[in-house]
Order: structure tokens, then sequence, then C-alpha cells
């Protein structure tokens, strides 16, 4: 299945009859101007718009937003609707209600690219229709057809291969099954494929993932360059450093900061500190209140006694007596409303400021009980040898006791393979491999573990048979699917969710694994997120082996060995 191509079109009568439009014109050619300079018209427009499941669960509601020519990056925690948005903006999913309107051709890289292993390079760009055809016609074949394919597009085969080189992919020949590259190269021939058609509005989700250090500059260097409307989903802070604005979506609000992650997140820090001074004055104001009505209710009451003693005294008439105490009630009952008032007044401006607060959800990962003897040998490989990834004698490994492996290589040089091979779901073409007794968790790139058909509470029962039902949603809770959540569908799940809940089931299945394989765990989380994985991995007591492009998390894990795969070999580094 080819990269999903949006084409321009215009909603029907029946779709704004149903108050929802979806709006996609091209731009008309004269609009198109020489790369690195603004597409003018270029834009996005979301009026009142709202999403929800077919289950009837909630992602958006009455948003209204723009976006125009320069480069968004927008940010939100796992969950928040950042994917479902950039899918309405794409015309993937529909609005229950509002419109969509977007100025120019659009383009659009998901999180997920469906894209077949046998497919072909060609094929996966969209180009090889045009290439067969260019094929054809350079035969003798002059059939109409042909030229119909082809259109505008001679230069089709110069412009694929100028893109590739490029974006790193040179030596990627069009005829190479996808199957035989590695994600990170799977994703930037995605990017390619959408920067072949030339938008003038590009939507990108997660471009970052699975890229090594030198395909993340080179992205960065190419959208750099990027002339229309841009708008990024990421949790890549150097990708997010440089973009001209942040749109931050929350609590089903955007809001947008100028300049890049770093400028926002100082603006957020700052906000964020005179909104918890609001909120201690406005406590203090509350107590301050509280007591004063106490007190005033005190000082009431005491009145009322000494009144009391000192009309007996004077001996006077009853209806007088009676006459006076209904005066100092009623007295006292105004001014306990107006202390009343005011504590109301100071609670209602207490509450402004909590609803202020900002609510950063995070996972609380507990990695299940497991304790691996230092000398024990989980997994031993000897000349392991898979097609044409490992050179020479083939590859030797072996991971012992509770070992903390980080291991690094540029795309392409078979990391992923190598952990499908220790997991057991590859078998070697060459070598033997030995596997102690206890289980080995993988938490493979793709997320496709998890039957998409089956909620997120059904997946971890499949997992977690002898797991009581309330045990499963008080975990599910710590992952952040809480009520309803934990019952939805893992294929309406965000990229973020849907690591969540694998997470949750490769770690807690039965039983407890000895090792663990994480190819990328960092992809789809929220930065507060990474930290508590760093956080149940620092406490973990069985071996792991973590494939990564993020220094920053590789650096926190309080690695013990650092293994490095290139060009066939695999060779033990220092670890940092």
């Amino acid at each position: 299945m080819n990269p999903p191509d949006v084409p321009g079109r215009r909603a029907s009568s029946a779709a704004a009859a149903a108050s929802v439009v979806l709006v996609h014109r091209r731009a008309a050619p004269c609009a198109r101007v020489l790369q690195g300079s603004p597409v003018p018209d270029a834009s996005v427009v979301c009026s009142a718009l709202s999403f929800a499941w077919p289950d009837g669960t909630p992602v958006l509601t009455g948003l209204s937003c723009s976006f125009g020519p320069g480069r968004t990056g927008l940010v939100a925690p796992n969950g928040a609707g950042k994917s479902t948005l950039l899918r309405l903006i794409a015309g993937e999913l529909r609005p229950t209600a509002g419109s969509v309107t977007v100025e120019g051709l659009l383009g659009h890289l998901p999180q997920t690219l469906p894209l077949s292993s046998e497919l072909t390079v060609a094929e996966a760009l969209g180009v090889a229709p045009v290439l067969r055809a260019l094929t054809a016609i350079e035969s003798g074949n002059t059939a109409d057809e042909h030229f119909a394919t082809i259109g505008t597009d001679w230069d089709v085969e110069e412009r694929t291969r100028a893109q590739l080189d490029r974006l790193g992919l040179g030596a990627v020949t069009l005829d190479r099954r996808l199957g035989t590259l590695s994600g990170g190269q799977v994703v930037t021939l995605g990017l390619a494929a959408q920067l072949l058609k030339r938008p003038d509005v590009l939507l990108l989700d997660e471009p970052t993932n699975n890229l090594d250090g030198d395909a993340r500059r080179t992205l960065h260097a190419a959208l750099d360059d990027f002339p229309g409307c841009l708008l990024v989903v990421s949790h890549d802070r150097a990708l997010l450093d440089r973009m001209d604005r942040i749109a931050e979506l929350e609590r089903g609000e955007l809001r947008t900061y100028g300049g890049g992650f770093t400028d926002y997140a100082a603006a957020v820090r700052a906000e964020q500190e005179a909104v918890e001074r609001d909120v201690r004055t406005a406590e203090q104001q509350v107590k301050r209140e509280k007591r004063e009505r106490q007190l005033a209710r005190e000082r009431a009451q005491k009145k009322s006694g000494n009144a009391a003693r000192a009309v007996a005294d004077a001996g006077l008439p009853k209806i007088l007596i009676g006459k006076m105490k209904r005066t100092a009630q009623e007295s006292a009952g105004k001014a306990d409303d107006v202390h009343a008032a005011r504590l109301d007044g100071a609670r209602t401006r207490l509450a402004e400021a909590e609803r202020a607060l900002r609510d950063d959800s995070t996972i609380m990962l507990d990695l299940p009980e497991t304790a691996v003897p230092a000398g024990r040998t989980v997994f031993a490989g000897e000349g392991l040898r898979l097609r044409e990834l490992f050179a020479g004698d083939g590859v030797d490994l072996v991971v012992r006791g509770p070992e903390r492996i980080a291991l690094t290589g540029p795309n392409g040089a078979g990391k992923s393979s190598l952990l499908q091979l220790i997991a057991g779901d590859l078998a070697p073409d060459a070598g033997d491999v030995r596997r102690a007794d206890g289980r080995i968790a993988h938490l493979s790139q793709r997320l496709d573990l998890l039957d998409p058909d089956r909620t997120v509470a059904e997946a971890l029962a499949d997992a977690a048979p002898g797991l009581p039902t309330a045990e499963r949603l008080t975990l599910l809770a710590r992952y952040l699917f809480r009520g309803a959540r934990a019952h939805l569908p893992v294929r309406a799940l965000s990229g973020g969710e849907r690591l969540r809940a694998t997470l949750a089931c490769v770690l807690h299945a039965e039983p407890a694994p000895q090792l663990l394989l994480f190819d990328e765990p960092t992809n789809n989380l929220d930065l507060v997120s990474v930290g508590q994985l760093v956080g149940a991995l620092a406490a973990y007591r069985g071996a792991f082996v973590v494939v990564s492009h993020d220094d920053r998390f590789i650096a926190d894990l309080a690695i013990t060995r650092r293994l490095h795969l290139a060009d066939g070999h695999l060779h033990e580094v220092a670890a940092r």
C-alpha cells in the first residue's frame, strides 16, 4: 500500500448539511515558487472542530486554530489528540462537527507507515507507474495510456534520485524491497515520498523516529528549506528548536508561542511560576476569609449574650425584648452573609487559579520483580549470520546476569534484526543460539504486537491471564489508561498510547522477563514519561539490551556495556 495521498476535493452538500466541512484546495500554478521561498497562500484553518471515536470517547471539542506559512511544532501530552488533528487535516478522519480548510497541495507523513515489506522503493514512493510508462515508451511502445500516466513527470527518475540523495538514501536502489531496509530508512523514504509530491502544506508525525544522528541532521536540513506551511508533531527537542513557533494542544485548546522548544519551555515555566504564586495567594485569601467569618460569628455571639444580660437587668417588656433580639439576629445574619460572599469569591479565585495549573500526568512504571545472578548466561549466540547483514564469520554475543547493554549503530546496520534473533522472532541463517529458561520480553519498533481489534484491557488480560481483573485495571491506570480509556480498541490509540499499552503487556506478561529487549523505546513517549522509563529501568534487576538513537536517554541509563554494530561487525566500545 502506497503512502496516503490526499487529493484535492471540496465538501459535498451532504457533508455541509451535517455541519462538517473538509476542503482541500490546490494552489494555483502561479502560486508555486522556488524552493526556499515562502508559499504565501499555504495554510490550514480549523473552525469549531470536534471529533469523537465511534464509542463516543471525545478527542477534540470545538477546536478553532490556523496555521500559515512557516514551521510550526505541535506539542502535547500523549493522547491529547495531536495525531488525530493531523489525520483530520489530511482528510483521513472525518470530524463529527466543524470544518477544515487546506489551501494548497497537502502531504502527510503519519507515525506508522502502512507499507508492505514486499513493496519496492519505487512503489513506496509512488513513482513506479510513471517509471514503467517511461520504460515502455523508450522501448518503442507509444500507446496513449503511457503518455497519460507520465503527464508532465518526464524527469521523475532524476527528481527521485535527487530527493533520495538529499535525504541520505543515495545508495538505495529503486527496485530494492522495503523489507531489506531499516526502520529509520523506511521513515526517511516516507518523507521522500511526500516531498516528491511538492506539497504546499506538509504534516509530519514524529518524523525522527528510528533515525540515527546523521539521518536526523539530514532531515533537519531538508525541513529548514521547506517553503510552505509545515506542521510537525514531535518529542524531539532538537527538531522542535528549529521551529518558528510552537503550538501547544492542552485541554482541547491550542496556544501558540513564538520561537523554538527552548523558548516555549521557558515561557511555560514563567507562566506556571506566576500561576503557582496566584494559587498560593488565593489559598491565603480563602484562609483569611474563613478566619474573618469565624471571628465575626464569635463577636456576634458574644455581643448577643452581653445584650441579653443587659436587657434582663433593665426589666424591659417582653415584646420590646423580642424585637431587639430579632434586630440583633438580622444584623448578625447580614454580616455573616457579607463574609460568606467574600469567602465564596476567594474560593472562586482559587478554583480559577488551580485550573490554570498544568496537569502533567505521568506513567508510573514499576517493572516486575525478577533477579538474574551475575554469572548466569541468559543468551549466547556464536557465528550468527542473517542475510547480508553480518559479515565474515558472523556475530558473537553473550548476555550475562543483570547487564545493561546499549546497542548502537547507523540505520540499516541490522540492530533490530539482532534483537529479533535474540528474542527468537527470527532464526539465523547460520550460527548457534542458546537461551536460558527465563522469558525474554521484546518491545519492537513497529509496535505491532497487540491485536488492533482488542481493547487495552483485553490485551493485558491475554498477556497476564493470572492477574485479577481489579489488579489489571489498577496497573493500566498507572500507564494512564483510566476508566473508559482502558476499554479503547488498540487501533484507536495514538502512537504514544500504543507504546504505553505495549509496554504494559510486554513487561507484565507472565512469567516475569529475565531479559528485556527495547527497540527505540522513547519513540512517541512524551519527555516526562521518558524520565519514568529511565527510573523504572534503574530499579530493574534483570538484563536488558536497548537500541536507541536518543543520546540523552542512553546517557541516563547507567549502561554497563556498549556495543556498536556497523559494516556487519559487532564491536565492544567503552561505556560512557
